[in-house]
């Protein structure tokens, strides 16, 4: 198989990881009543069912890509997968809240080994003329997810108890994983590629990422957008459930779909502009993200006070639009600034500030749900969004960069 071909053979095949990812992590969202009622969750421990598996997976991530430079970025992958799938399949065994909570603390942990190591995975195969949009289409599988847990995960929860969704979702994960035992490459690319280097070592890693120009405001245009991204998907199908008194299906359908439709746009269309956009300028990446985001935010402010189900579902695609745009060009920026052998582990310290200030206010959204109700956490979420606009306007990329010489790593 030529090389150009087993290069988005990769992404395929991460593309079913990240699908398996996102439905473990998010199909919990869509069961809040039940849960509330079979296990006695309060408001704000619902909350608490994203922030513990948010700060471990934030915590670790750094660490998590440190050792997959190590270990291998394609082991790395396989290994978490079949992790985080047993962790899932026990979770439908859970009988108490403590026991729950625990859970998506595991969850956490084993799953904070994948995403920067398979995006770094994916920016090894892909250069600068195809890696936002391999990156974008990798996304695709992540929304999809989104999609399925939303909806599916209510529609089981209905029909099915909402442990038969964990049991159904931990069994295909192991299936993958022994799947990709038998395809993946276990040559990686980089490391043939790469001349002998000094062995990598995780302090010196991240304080030379901390020197790059840019990282730092990088990181926080990313923990910014984390923070939408967070409270919207644990907080907006109990939104819709009570505010139009629909069902869990039709909330967790309403609550997934029309982002992710927004989402799939916005990941291939500014993976296609963003590709063509930097052979131009070194800000084109950037740039896209700017655009997107700036159009997602006034959306998201109407989510929180429309009395119209059908202008809420409207105003949800410009938002994953946006959300779409930004993250298919999360990697593909960090590459402008960071070299081969520090890039998974920059991107673990995106998800680490990402989650960390997800997780909060994600917990807050809960207390606000109690006092001035989920109209607020909306209106900070579309706010934040602002703030990465602001950020991402104001980073000042290297001078080679700058001036139309992008990636030059790859």
């Amino acid at each position: 198989m030529k090389a150009s071909h087993f290069a988005w053979v990769m992404v395929a095949l991460l593309w079913g990881v990240a699908l398996l990812n996102y439905l473990d992590r998010q199909v919990v969202f869509s069961m809040f009543p039940p849960l509330r009622r079979d296990l006695g969750f309060s408001n704000v421990e619902l909350g608490l069912l994203s922030t513990v598996f948010l700060w471990p997976y934030a915590v670790l991530s750094p660490w998590a890509a440190y050792l997959g430079e190590r270990l291998g970025r394609a082991r790395t992958i396989v290994l978490s997968l079949a992790v985080w799938s047993l962790v899932t399949l026990a979770t439908g065994h859970a009988r108490s809240v403590g026991s729950m909570l625990i859970a998506r603390g595991l969850l956490g942990i084993s799953e904070a080994f994948c995403l920067p190591v398979a995006l770094a995975l994916i920016a090894d195969y892909h250069g600068s003329r195809t890696r936002s949009l391999a990156t974008g289409i990798q996304f695709t599988g992540s929304y999809l997810g989104f999609v399925v847990a939303g909806a599916g995960g209510g529609w089981m929860a209905e029909h099915y108890g909402w442990r038969s969704a964990f049991t159904v979702l931990g069994v295909a994960g192991v299936v993958y994983s022994v799947f990709l035992l038998f395809v993946m490459p276990w040559r990686e690319k980089s490391a043939a590629a790469r001349p002998p280097q000094a062995p990598l070592h995780f302090a010196s890693s991240v304080r030379e990422l901390f020197r790059l120009a840019g990282f730092l405001r990088l990181t926080m245009a990313f923990s910014m957008m984390s923070i939408a991204n967070f409270i919207v998907f644990t907080w907006l199908p109990i939104y819709i459930y009570e505010r139009f008194r629909v069902s869990l299906t039709s909330a967790g359908f309403s609550a997934t779909f029309y982002i992710q439709v927004g989402s799939f746009s916005g990941i291939l269309l500014g993976g296609w502009l963003a590709d063509r956009w930097a052979r131009s300028t070194g800000r084109g990446r950037v740039l896209t993200q700017v655009v997107g985001l700036a159009a997602a935010a006034p959306f998201l402010f109407v989510v929180g006070f429309t009395a119209s189900p059908v202008l809420l579902d409207v105003c949800l695609v410009p938002f994953g639009l946006g959300r779409g745009m930004f993250d298919c060009n999360a990697m593909p920026v960090l590459c402008q600034i960071a070299p081969e052998e520090h890039r998974s582990i920059g991107y673990g310290i995106f998800n680490l500030a990402g989650c960390l200030c997800g997780g909060l206010m994600a917990a807050v959204a809960g207390y606000l749900k109690s006092t001035l109700g989920l109209v607020s956490a909306f209106a900070l979420a579309a706010l934040v969004l602002l703030v990465a606009v602001g950020l991402l306007l104001g980073l000042r990329l290297p001078a080679a960069v700058a001036v139309g010489n992008p990636e030059s790593v790859k």
